[in-house]
């Protein structure tokens, strides 16, 4: 049971986090400007049609350190996230300013994971079906695996206002409970930080966004989550405690992986960018920018409680079916609402319509009479004409 110290201590933590993070985010969009790390728009992958500053990565990163210094324990984990933090923070502001090739990148990231394993955050034993394994000489290269992997899954998934950093703040919040339920307090505390700093920074990154979190941010964000979860979760009581950061992180890596694949597939380097992500072709779909990030949301949410599900602590009987139970209504309800979404004229009627689309009545007629098009040239080729 939690404490009512405990809790009150949390949330004053929360709102610290979240303060810093909104004052400082003008002063790093001013100073964005002034060092050049602007984003242009130079292909059809970037949804922004206007230059926008991209390093508000570093108002995330600085208020969840200012907030750990006052609020956290110092110790060697403690030291070794903010050092390795700092190192993806200043990886992240190179390349929002300088644009550094893909494989130096991929190197320095590696580095960082190996450093970070050799100061004592390490995926040293997993537990399967009650019992404890032991990796051995296989816990560096799976804890340097993860943590480049989650590192360059956040990052890749940042591709929409708002998309990246809310999908964190969802991820975060779904291993808040893992960590909470397992009675981790110090890393909970660690947890609610970050989701403070991200809540602070979406007011400027939502939809349309005045200011991008860049690869400042997103590895920042996919390094700090490794981490935690390397903490708070992969050594947690569950049958296959392995799985739960899985189910959590299971958007950006799930869309990581497909990434890596198709390009592969196609004969491209995988670090080639191309158009291809989720949320590219939700919006190739006919969403819009808001209705795309609401989605993967919502996937990204069903999939953290899938993951509180299967916690040995919450259900202790019968939780893999209640796992099952919960995808399987997720996903059904999901389907149903997609299919809606999907058409133009019974999107306008769900209440889920694009706000900014909804009170444009030109906008509205436009995707109507598209709609409307397409259905007259489906019938043209199903004539014969």
């Amino acid at each position: 049971m939690i404490k009512l110290t405990t809790l009150i201590y949390g949330l004053v933590a929360l709102v610290c986090s979240g303060l810093l993070s909104y004052a400082t985010t003008p002063a790093i969009r001013v100073f964005a400007f002034k060092i050049g790390a602007i984003d242009v728009p130079k292909d059809d992958r970037r949804m922004h049609s206007k230059p926008i500053p991209r390093i508000g990565g570093l108002a995330i990163y600085l208020s969840f350190c200012l907030t750990c210094l006052f609020f956290c324990s110092f110790n060697q984990e403690l030291i070794v996230l903010l050092a390795g933090g700092l190192l993806m923070v200043t990886l992240g502001v190179f390349d929002d300013v300088f644009r550094l090739p893909a494989l130096l990148k991929f190197i320095c990231q590696i580095a960082i994971g190996i450093a970070t394993a050799l100061g004592g955050i390490k995926i040293d034993q997993i537990m399967i079906g009650g019992n404890y394994v032991s990796l051995g000489v296989f816990s560096i290269p799976l804890t340097v695996f993860w943590i480049v992997g989650l590192s360059n899954a956040i990052n890749l998934i940042d591709g929409l206002d708002g998309l990246s950093c809310g999908i964190s703040t969802i991820s975060a919040m779904s291993m808040l409970g893992v960590v909470l339920l397992q009675g981790e307090t110090s890393y909970a505390v660690l947890t609610v930080i970050l989701i403070g700093a991200c809540f602070g920074f979406l007011p400027f990154n939502r939809n349309p966004a005045k200011i991008f979190m860049g690869d400042t941010g997103s590895l920042f964000l996919g390094y700090t989550l490794s981490v935690i979860s390397i903490l708070g979760t992969f050594k947690m009581h569950a049958a296959i405690s392995v799985l739960v950061p899985l189910f959590i992180f299971a958007v950006p890596l799930t869309d990581t992986a497909f990434a890596f694949i198709r390009r592969i597939l196609s004969g491209k380097s995988p670090f080639a960018p191309d158009r291809g992500h989720f949320h590219h072709r939700l919006v190739d779909m006919g969403f819009t920018q808001k209705e795309t990030v609401k989605i993967l949301y919502s996937i990204c949410g069903i999939f953290g409680l899938v993951a509180l599900f299967m916690c040995d602590n919450l259900f202790p009987k019968y939780k893999l079916i209640k796992s099952i139970a919960v995808i399987v209504i997720a996903l059904a309800i999901f389907v149903v609402t997609f299919l809606i979404m999907k058409n133009p004229k019974t999107r306008i009627h769900t209440g889920l319509f694009d706000e900014d689309v909804e009170n444009d009545p030109k906008e509205k007629s436009k995707i109507l009479n598209t709609n409307k098009e397409d259905e007259t040239e489906e019938s043209v080729c199903k004539d014969g004409k």
